[in-house]
C-alpha cells in the first residue's frame, strides 16, 4: 500500500513537473532575441539651437541623450548599484536571494515593497518583455536575463540600463536626466547629484525634486548612506554629500527660450514638411506612400532620430522682439480698452493664502503675480499675495479699474476678486522706449495688469540672405499658438505703396516727378471708387513722388497707379512675393480667379491680403539692391551620427582649399535673381528713409541710426503696420484683432505699430555701428528743388540732393555722378587741386529739414503765407545740431565740409548758387554726434510730428 501511495505521489509530482515544464516552454518559446540589442539605437532627443549656439528647444517622445559605456562615470554607476543591485557583479542575471527577500518582505508588509529584480532583469523588462505585472512576465524576464548575461559584458548591460531607465521629468536615461535636473553633463555631477538620479527609478513621481523636494532629499540621502556602506565613498564624503542643498536647474525656461516658442514651432513645421516632401538628403523617402504614412515617417525622424538642428534664430533679437511686441500691445490695450475685471474670485474670510496658491495663473501672464482683493474703499485697495504677503494698489491702477462694471452692476474691483499685479509700472511706448530703465522700490505699490485683447506679430530677417532672425507670432505662444507672422493674411494698407512707387520708377518716373494730389473718382465694375487722403477734404496739388510717399498721400498713389497700370503693379507685387502666383498646373479659370482681383485699382492702397513675413521679404529686396531672397529658418540639419542631411545653401568654391600665395581671397558668385534695378531699389530706400525723417513714422527717429520704412493703416483702422529696415536688418510689425474690427479712431500704423518697430530696432542695433545705406554703382545725385523736383531757381525755397538713374536727372550743371561729386568736394577744399592722399577735405557740416515745408499746418503755398522775418532778413530753417536726422548731415572726414550752407531766396530774387546739399549722411569718416553742450554721444530723441496716415484703403473704397 505504501509503495502504491509513493508511486502515486511520484506520478503526481511528475505530472505537475511536466505541466510546469510545458507551461514554461509555452511562455518562453517566443522569447525575444537579446542579440537584437547589439545594434541598440534607442530613440533620442532632437535639439534645436539658435544661430548663436543657444539651445532653444528639444523634440522627443522620450527625452534621451545616449551615453556610451566608456563615458559613464564610476560615481554614477556606484550610486545605481547601491540603490538597485549591490550584487550586480556577482550574479548571472538572477539573484535568488534577492527574490526570496522580496517575497518575504512583501508577505510581511502585506503590500508590494520590492520586486527583487536585478539590473539585468530591469533592462530586459524595459527593452524586451514589457512591464506587465504577472508571473508570466517574470518567468520570461528571468530566461531572457540569463541569455543577456551570456551575450553581453556587465559594463554593456549597465550601458543599456542607464540609457533606457525612466527617471522622471521627461528624462529617459542618465544623460538626459543630468541635463534636465542639473543643467550640466554627467561627468560634472557631484556625489549628491549622482545619488539623486539613482533615487529616481523606483518611484519618480514620489521623489520629484521640483514638487516634492523633501522626499527627494530623504531618498537621496538613503542612497548616499548605501554607497558608504558598500565602500564606494568614505563616511566623511557621505556626510558632506548629505548636507549638500538640493539645487535643481530650470532648464529650457529662460526668457530667451520662452520667447522663441513661435519661431521653434515654425522650425518644427518646416522640418516635418521637408521630411514629407523628401528634401532631406540620405533620409529614406517613399514618394508613393500615402500622406498619413509620410507624416508618420516624418514625425519618427524628428521625435526619435536625434537630429541636430542649427536654426537662423538670434536669441538676443528674439527676446527683444517678444518684449517689444508685448509692450506695444499692452500699451494699446491699457490706453484704449476698459479693465475687464479679475479672472476668478475667492472667499477671503477663510485661509485665502492657501486658496490663492491653488489658483492657476492665466496662460500668457508670464511672471505677473496673482493677488486677491482683501479690502476696498474710496481711497485704497488692499491686496493679498502668496506667502501671506499684503500690499496696496497704485493710484493710477485704482482709477483704471473703475472702468470695469460687473454683470450685477458693481463698479471696479470687489473684495475677493483675484487679479494680476506687478510692482513694475505697465509699459507706455508713447512715453518711454524699451531702453528706458524703470527702477522699482522694494515697498512700491502694485499695478493691476491685464492680458491684452489685441494681437500682433513681428518678424525680423537678414535682407541679404533671407535668414529669419526673430519671430513673434502673437502676444504669448502659451495663450495662442496661432502664428500671425506667417498665418494671418491681412490688408497691408499703405505699407504696400513702395511696390507701386517702385513700379513707377521703373516706368519712367523719378523721385522728383510730380503727381497731382486732387479729387479722384473712377468708375469700376464695382461702382464709383473715390479714395481720399487721411484728412478728409485735404488736397495738396502737384507734389513730388518723394513727398507723396513720405506723407502717405492716397490720391497721389491712386492716380500714379492708374498711370503706371495695375497689371504692372500686380506683376511687381507677385515678383516681390506679396501676392500669390498661380501654380503651373492651374487652369485658366483658376489663374483668372487668382490674378483678377490683383489688378483692382484699390489694390494700390493695400487692400489685398498678405502676411507680415511676406512684407518683410518684399522690403528685403528693396534694401539689398533688388536681389531675390526667400525666408529661411534652418541653416543646417544633421542626423544622430553627425551627417549633414540639409544645408541652407551650398556654394561651389574650387579655390577655397587652395594654397595661399598672397592672392586675394576667393569671391563667391552672387547667383541671386535680380528682381528690380539696383538704382530703383536705392531710390525707394532713400524715399522710405524720408518717411522716418519727415513723414508718418517720425517716432522711429528715436532709433538714432539710419533706418527707413513705411507705415500702414487700413480702412476704419482695422490693421496697423510698420515695415522698415536698417542696411542689414528688416522688420515687419502688424497689430490688429484676430476677429477684424476697428482699433479705434486715430490708432494708425505710426501710433500703434511704429513704436514697436522702434523699440525692437533700438535693442537689436544697440551695439551696431551707424551704417549708412549702400549706394549702387551708377546712381547720379542731383540737387533739385525739394518742392518742384526741378533744378533750383530764383523761387527755390529748399533744395535736396536726389538720386536718379543716368539719363533721367534734370539737366544742368548740377548733374553729377556720385564719384565726380565726391572729387568736386575735394577740389573745393584743396583750392582746386585734387589730392588723392588727402583726407582733410571737410567743408562746414550743416543740416537741413523739410518739416517746415511739408508740415500741413505751415504751408508755404497757402494764400497769405509770408516767410518769417527776423531783423529784416528771411530766416532759414535748420534742425538742431544734435538731430539724428541722416537726410541732411554730410560728414566726409575729420573736419568741416566747406560751403554747404542752405541758401534762401534773396529779396532781389537773384538766383543763388546752390552748393551740393546731400539729403543723407554718406557715412565717410563718421564722427560721433556733437550735442549742443559740446559733448559727444548719441543723438537725443525728438518729439514726433503730427502724423498723416491713409484712411480710405479698402478694396472697393467709397461709393
Amino acid at each position: 500500500m505504501f509503495r502504491k501511495l509513493l508511486f502515486f505521489a511520484a506520478f503526481c509530482v511528475g505530472l505537475v513537473g511536466a505541466g510546469i515544464l510545458g507551461w514554461v516552454y509555452s511562455v518562453t518559446r517566443d522569447l525575444p532575441a537579446p542579440r537584437e540589442l547589439k545594434t541598440y539605437a534607442p530613440p533620442i532627443t532632437s535639439r534645436v539651437h539658435a544661430g548663436d549656439g543657444t539651445l532653444v528647444a528639444e523634440f522627443a517622445r522620450q527625452h534621451r541623450v545616449f551615453i556610451p559605456e566608456s563615458e559613464l562615470p564610476n560615481t554614477v554607476i556606484n550610486a545605481f548599484l547601491s540603490a538597485e543591485d549591490k550584487s550586480f557583479y556577482e550574479h548571472d542575471g538572477i539573484d535568488p536571494k534577492g527574490i526570496i527577500r522580496g517575497v518575504l518582505l512583501n508577505a510581511i508588509r502585506g503590500k508590494r515593497i520590492t520586486g527583487g529584480s536585478t539590473i539585468t532583469q530591469q533592462t530586459v523588462k524595459n527593452m524586451l518583455v514589457g512591464s506587465e505585472r504577472s508571473v508570466v512576465r517574470k518567468v520570461r524576464e528571468a530566461f531572457v536575463a540569463r541569455r543577456l548575461e551570456q551575450i553581453f559584458t556587465k559594463r554593456k548591460i549597465l550601458e543599456l540600463y542607464l540609457n533606457e531607465i525612466y527617471l522622471g521629468g521627461r528624462s529617459y536615461g542618465v544623460g538626459a536626466a543630468s541635463i534636465n535636473y542639473f543643467g550640466k553633463p554627467l561627468r560634472d555631477l557631484s556625489i549628491a547629484e549622482c545619488a539623486l538620479l539613482a533615487a529616481m527609478p523606483k518611484a519618480p513621481g514620489k521623489v520629484n525634486p521640483y514638487k516634492k523636494p523633501d522626499a527627494a532629499i530623504a531618498r537621496r540621502n538613503w542612497v548616499i548612506s548605501r554607497m558608504a556602506i558598500n565602500g564606494y565613498i568614505s563616511q566623511e564624503e557621505a556626510e558632506a554629500a548629505q548636507q549638500e542643498p538640493l539645487t535643481i536647474a530650470d532648464r529650457l525656461n529662460s526668457d530667451e527660450v520662452l520667447a522663441s516658442a513661435y519661431f521653434v514651432e515654425e522650425v518644427r513645421r518646416d522640418i516635418l514638411r521637408r521630411a514629407r516632401e523628401g528634401e532631406l538628403q540620405g533620409v529614406e523617402f517613399d514618394e508613393y506612400a500615402k500622406d498619413e504614412e509620410q507624416q508618420i515617417a516624418a514625425e519618427k525622424l524628428l521625435y526619435e532620430q536625434g537630429l541636430s538642428v542649427r536654426s537662423t534664430l538670434d536669441s538676443r533679437f528674439q527676446l527683444a522682439a517678444q518684449n517689444a511686441l508685448q509692450m506695444g500691445l499692452e500699451t494699446y490695450d491699457r490706453r484704449t480698452k476698459f479693465y475687464r475685471g479679475g479672472f476668478t474670485t475667492l472667499d477671503v474670510d477663510k485661509d485665502w493664502s492657501e486658496a490663492l496658491y491653488e489658483v492657476s495663473t492665466p496662460s500668457g501672464a508670464g511672471d505677473w503675480l496673482k493677488a486677491v482683493v482683501l479690502a476696498v474703499d474710496d481711497k485704497a485697495i488692499k491686496i493679498g499675495l502668496e506667502d501671506n504677503e499684503t500690499g496696496w494698489i497704485a493710484e493710477e491702477s485704482r482709477k483704471w479699474v473703475k472702468t470695469y462694471k460687473s454683470k450685477d452692476g458693481k463698479v471696479g474691483l470687489q473684495k475677493g476678486d483675484v487679479i494680476l499685479v506687478t510692482q513694475e509700472p505697465p509699459p507706455n511706448v508713447l512715453e518711454r522706449t524699451i531702453m528706458d530703465e524703470v527702477k522699482v522700490k522694494e515697498d512700491a505699490p502694485y499695478h493691476v495688469r491685464q492680458l491684452p485683447s489685441v494681437e500682433g506679430a513681428l518678424v525680423a530677417m537678414d535682407p541679404h540672405t533671407g535668414r529669419v532672425l526673430a519671430m513673434a507670432g502673437g502676444y504669448s505662444f502659451w495663450r495662442s499658438q496661432y502664428n500671425r507672422a506667417v498665418q494671418a493674411s491681412r490688408q497691408p494698407g499703405s505699407s504696400f505703396k513702395p511696390i507701386v512707387y517702385a513700379a513707377a520708377l521703373d516706368s519712367g518716373f523719378t523721385p522728383a516727378s510730380t503727381v497731382l494730389d486732387a479729387p479722384f473718382v473712377i468708375d469700376t465694375p464695382q461702382g464709383l471708387w473715390k479714395p481720399g487722403n487721411y484728412e478728409a477734404g485735404s488736397f495738396y496739388g502737384e507734389s513730388t513722388l518723394r513727398l507723396g510717399i513720405e506723407k502717405s498721400r492716397n490720391l497721389m498713389t491712386a492716380r500714379l497707379a492708374q498711370d503706371v497700370g495695375m497689371e504692372k503693379i500686380a506683376e511687381y507685387a507677385r515678383r516681390f512675393g506679396i501676392y500669390p502666383t498661380p501654380p503651373e498646373d492651374a487652369t485658366e479659370e483658376e489663374a483668372r480667379r487668382i490674378l483678377g482681383p490683383q489688378t483692382y485699382l484699390s489694390r494700390s492702397l493695400g487692400s489685398g491680403d498678405t502676411t507680415p513675413i511676406k512684407m518683410a521679404t518684399a522690403y528685403s529686396m528693396l534694401v539689398n539692391g533688388g536681389k531675390r531672397v526667400e525666408p529661411v529658418f534652418l541653416d543646417r540639419i544633421q542626423d544622430r551620427y553627425g551627417k549633414t542631411i540639409q544645408r541652407r545653401a551650398n556654394k561651389d568654391c574650387s579655390d577655397c582649399n587652395g594654397v595661399w600665395n598672397n592672392q586675394l581671397p576667393p569671391v563667391f558668385e552672387d547667383t541671386r535673381e535680380q528682381v528690380i534695378d539696383p538704382i530703383t531699389a536705392y531710390q525707394m530706400v532713400s524715399m522710405l528713409e524720408g518717411v522716418v525723417q519727415r513723414g508718418t513714422a517720425s517716432r522711429v527717429r528715436a532709433v538714432g541710426k539710419p533706418v527707413a520704412g513705411k507705415t500702414g493703416t487700413t480702412n476704419d483702422y482695422f490693421d496697423a503696420w510698420f515695415v522698415g529696415f536698417s542696411p542689414d536688418l528688416v522688420t515687419a510689425v502688424w497689430v490688429g484683432f484676430d476677429s477684424p474690427h476697428s482699433l479705434g479712431n486715430g490708432e494708425s500704423g505710426g501710433r500703434v505699430a511704429a513704436p514697436i518697430f522702434r523699440d525692437f530696432m533700438m535693442k537689436a542695433l544697440e551695439d551696431a555701428p551707424a551704417m549708412p545705406f549702400r549706394l549702387p554703382s551708377g546712381v547720379r545725385l542731383v540737387e533739385v528743388d525739394a518742392k518742384t523736383g526741378k533744378i533750383p531757381g530764383p523761387d527755390t525755397y529748399r533744395t535736396i540732393m536726389e538720386a536718379f538713374k543716368p539719363g533721367t536727372e534734370p539737366g544742368g550743371a548740377m548733374t553729377e555722378d556720385f564719384d565726380d561729386w565726391i572729387n568736386e568736394l575735394k577740389r573745393q577744399n584743396n583750392g582746386g587741386q585734387l589730392d588723392g592722399n588727402s583726407s582733410a577735405f571737410n567743408l562746414p557740416s550743416r543740416q537741413y529739414n523739410l518739416e517746415e515745408y511739408v508740415d500741413d499746418s505751415v504751408d508755404p503755398d497757402a494764400e497769405g503765407y509770408t516767410q518769417p522775418v527776423m531783423n529784416g532778413e528771411t530766416e532759414g530753417y535748420s534742425e538742431p545740431q544734435n538731430s539724428p536726422n541722416l537726410n541732411g548731415e554730410l560728414d566726409l572726414g575729420d573736419g568741416d565740409l566747406g560751403n554747404l550752407n542752405t541758401q534762401t531766396p534773396r529779396q532781389d530774387q537773384q538766383r543763388p548758387t546752390p552748393q551740393a546739399t546731400p539729403f543723407r549722411d554718406l557715412g565717410f569718416g563718421q564722427t560721433p554726434s556733437t550735442q549742443q553742450d559740446g559733448t559727444q554721444g548719441p543723438a537725443p530723441y525728438q518729439p514726433p510730428i503730427v502724423e498723416a496716415e491713409p484712411e480710405q484703403e479698402l478694396e472697393y473704397g467709397l461709393h
